[in-house]
């Protein structure tokens, strides 16, 4: 794909196409790691549906060039005021680029935009950059028992962190 020769364009799912991206590029990194779940794959399948009617967003970054879709993240939303970051990840062939720190800092200020007050997530142990990227940004790690909302996470969710 090569090097961008400016800003990734990142902007909320606006088509078939985006929602195809944010399927395929989750797909990609969860199974990299894991093995997709029922639930993922119902929310994968219907994006639009299943997050943006519900008050979230998914973010879709984009080579500025060729305009292929290089990453996602979702927002979901929740009452109160909370917002879970979920299904972030890269292309493997664009990363180590910047993107996911793109797609996080947008991700934080549209989640503001939202109207959220608290954003939260769930990560894993195994996803070191990952984590490294979300401690930077200044998520710290809490207890499931300290989340602002009470949900079942993917049991792979071994690290719980919110934004502070």
């Amino acid at each position: 794909m090569g090097t961008p020769s400016g800003p990734i364009a990142i902007a909320s799912i606006a088509t078939q196409e985006d929602a195809d991206a944010f399927r395929e590029i989750s797909e990609e990194w969860v199974t990299q790691y894991f093995s997709l779940e029922d639930t993922e794959r119902a929310l994968l399948a219907d994006p639009v549906g299943r997050i943006v009617e519900r008050g979230g967003d998914v973010l879709i970054a984009r080579d500025p060039d060729g305009g292929a879709a290089l990453g996602c993240v979702a927002l979901i939303a929740y009452p109160g005021g909370v917002v879970e970051l979920a299904k972030m990840g890269v292309r493997r062939a664009a990363q180590g680029r910047g993107i996911g720190r793109q797609l996080l800092t947008a991700a934080i200020q549209r989640a503001r935009d939202l109207g959220g007050s608290r954003l939260f997530l769930g990560t894993s142990s195994r996803l070191a950059s990952a984590l490294y990227l979300y401690e930077q940004a200044g998520f710290v790690r809490t207890e499931r028992s300290q989340l602002p909302v009470a949900t079942d996470y993917y049991p792979r969710a071994d690290i719980l962190m919110e934004l502070m």
